[in-house]
């Protein structure tokens, strides 16, 4: 699964207003909602949230994937986020967030979401790659740079 086939552009927000943790779940999801009609947002805040009690989604590098799993819904879905400024997200390097991938998975799905997580880490992996997307002028640039940098992959 590509991720450039489940991230809707309409999906992207290029300056995240989030100043904390919350807030950024809060916004990403917004965003989400903006491309999966009938998604519950309050229900999609509620299952990040409970997922990052368990342990920060924030996997360092300036990097974070919150994600979770919902009943009733039969597809992945994906919105992306970057903050200029930065977000304290718990992260393992102790370093603010700037770049973030929200996924939500259906609750039986445990092999195509795993692979998409690991996609989503791989695609960032790189100083570079993380670099174009915090140089990137507008949503548009930002997606056609996760385009060109999975085509890497």
């Amino acid at each position: 699964m590509k991720i450039s086939d489940l991230l809707k552009p309409d999906a992207l927000v290029a300056d995240l207003k989030a100043t904390d943790k919350n807030a950024l779940l809060e916004e990403l999801t917004a965003a989400l909602v903006r491309v999966e009609k009938g998604l519950d947002r309050s229900l999609v805040v509620d299952v990040l949230k409970e997922r990052e009690r368990l342990g920060s989604t924030g996997i360092g590098d300036g990097v974070a994937i919150p994600h979770g799993k919902l009943k009733n819904i039969d597809h992945l879905m994906l919105s992306f986020g970057r903050s200029l400024e930065g977000i304290d997200f718990d992260a393992m390097d102790g370093r603010p967030a700037h770049l973030f991938f929200l996924l939500i998975a259906p609750e039986d799905s445990v092999g195509i979401h795993l692979k998409t997580l690991a996609r989503i880490s791989k695609l960032l992996k790189t100083p570079q790659a993380r670099e174009r997307l915090m140089q990137a002028t507008d949503a548009g640039d930002i997606y056609r740079i996760i385009v060109a940098e999975e085509a890497n992959l």
